[in-house]
């Protein structure tokens, strides 16, 4: 994949005004930050900034606050703080920005949640121009919100002096062109979540260009009943049986898509609730599939053995219920012991990454989640396509 984009680091930045749009969405529980991996993340290209002498001012987005009211609850302070911690330096957070941002070269602070701004999420052009003069130098580093053309994300490289790519979107892009544009084969790809209907486009793009589609949670017992199961209680969505025909019967594609030989039901997913494993066609009228049997885990890993090259987005189970996350588990453990280059990326994915402890063992983890999809589906990023006409 060219990228016909500028990048940050082949620009003279001593001194320069720079605007580095990260994702530092963070979960936040009493006041801390939860899971620091967005944070973790961004360092690279922040140090790399503050090392070459940049007046370094970051801008990112928390949550959804109704724009024009500052929600305390979404504040970027807690981020400010453990951002300062892991760059072992002070990062101020700036709550008044848009006017103007005071800061001394080889320096950085972090600006309030931009979604209190009116016209982010509108990509309002005035907003977009009021960014642009922060600055002598954009940065678009947010992979996990290039699918969005906000003001933050969009419209200020319109109208910035220079807008240019981070490393960690770099990153982001050359490891998803290795794994879709000229991939080791076999190529497999595990796509979990509760809807068929919120993946459709993906799961219809990559049944043409993977060999093998593993699917699981909802989506899996969607597939299921289209093929004939009685799922009992499961979450399913009958008005997408259609698709998962077609799906199931590659007419759309190369990619062969099996379906759990064995499954892990109970009647809630309550704290004591208890698993059975039970064959798909075995199911009682109140059962619910939870996760994915240790026949149906066997199977899949063996897949996986022998992959040339592993995409991932969402767990084939409840992964947080221990008795419903050995399958989730057992996909990420035969993910690490492969050979495959793999890449995995969404909010859920990561968290069970992270719960199994193999992000080490992981070739690349995608901070996006849309956007990770989108890209899969062959859509264009919106942010990406301004950056290219602007360079």
């Amino acid at each position: 994949m060219a990228l016909a984009v500028k990048r940050m680091t082949e620009l003279e930045l001593d001194g320069r005004r720079l605007l580095i749009r990260e994702d530092l969405n963070a979960p936040i529980k009493d006041g801390k930050v939860t899971s620091g991996k967005r944070l973790s993340a961004a360092l690279p290209t922040i140090e790399y900034a503050l090392q070459h002498g940049a007046r370094v001012a970051l801008i990112s987005h928390l949550g959804r606050p109704r724009a024009g009211a500052v929600d305390a609850a979404l504040s970027l302070a807690p981020v400010a703080t453990l951002l300062g911690e892991l760059l072992g330096r002070s990062v101020p957070l700036v709550t008044d920005w848009l006017d103007g941002i005071d800061v001394q070269p080889g320096n950085v602070v972090l600006c309030e949640n931009v979604r209190f701004q009116v016209g982010e999420t509108a990509n309002d052009d005035a907003l977009a121009r009021r960014l642009a003069a922060l600055c002598d130098i954009y940065v678009m580093d947010a992979f996990g919100t290039a699918h969005r053309a906000h003001a933050s994300t969009h419209g200020v490289a319109r109208h910035a002096p220079v807008a240019c790519a981070g490393p960690l979107l770099i990153g982001e892009l050359e490891a998803l062109a290795k794994a879709l544009e000229e991939p080791a084969r076999p190529v497999v790809a595990i796509i979990g979540g509760s809807k068929v209907s919120t993946k459709l486009a993906v799961l219809g793009a990559l049944a043409s260009s993977v060999d093998e589609l593993i699917v699981g949670g909802g989506i899996a017992n969607t597939l299921l009943a289209a093929a004939g199961a009685d799922v009992g209680r499961s979450l399913q969505e009958a008005q997408m049986h259609g698709f998962a025909a077609k799906l199931l019967a590659r007419e759309f594609g190369r990619a062969a898509v099996p379906l759990p030989i064995d499954v892990v039901v109970a009647e809630s997913m309550d704290a004591a609730a208890r698993g059975t494993v039970k064959s798909p066609d075995r199911l009682a009228k109140r059962d619910m599939i939870l996760d994915i049997g240790p026949d149906t885990a066997r199977e899949y890993g063996e897949c996986l053995s022998r992959a040339g090259t592993i995409l991932w987005n969402g767990p084939v189970g409840v992964f947080e219920h221990p008795e419903f996350s050995q399958g989730t588990r057992s996909i990420a453990k035969a993910i690490a012991a492969s050979g495959a280059f793999s890449i995995a990326g969404g909010g859920d994915t990561l968290a069970a990454i992270e719960q199994f402890g193999v992000v080490d063992e992981i070739s690349y983890l995608s901070t996006g989640g849309g956007a990770f999809l989108q890209f899969l589906e062959g859509k264009p990023l919106p942010a990406l396509e301004m950056l290219e006409a602007r360079a």
